[in-house]
């Protein structure tokens, strides 16, 4: 069974930053697509920021140059630096896993960034 789990978020002032990790199991790592969403209170999902086996990127452009995912595919983790928070940074981010269709989720972390 495929599991994910987050880890590192927590509370952060304005202008901080906060690393999350999410560690995979179950499943060959290396071939998913992972990811990181996020969701606001009130608000839909939104795709934070995309990682493919072969290492191509892809942000959504309210993170762009603030956050970088990453992944170390020897252990089973997928990262999101996220530095200059916002308060609009504030949700729940959650780890996906992708690979054609099938698809994974995360438990989710908070994250909360205080002014």
């Amino acid at each position: 069974q495929v599991k994910l789990v987050e880890s590192g978020g927590g509370l952060v002032q304005v202008g901080g930053s906060l690393r999350l990790s999410c560690v995979a199991s179950g499943t060959i790592f290396s071939i998913y697509t992972m990811g990181w969403y996020r969701q606001a209170p009130g608000k839909q999902r939104e795709l934070v920021a995309t990682i493919t086996s072969g290492g191509s990127i892809n942000y959504a452009d309210s993170v762009k140059g603030r956050f970088t995912i990453s992944r170390d595919n020897a252990k089973n983790t997928v990262y999101l630096q996220m530095n200059s928070l916002k308060p609009e940074d504030t949700a729940v981010y959650y780890c996906n896993a992708k690979y054609f269709s099938l698809e994974y989720r995360g438990q989710g972390i908070q994250v909360t960034v205080s002014s």
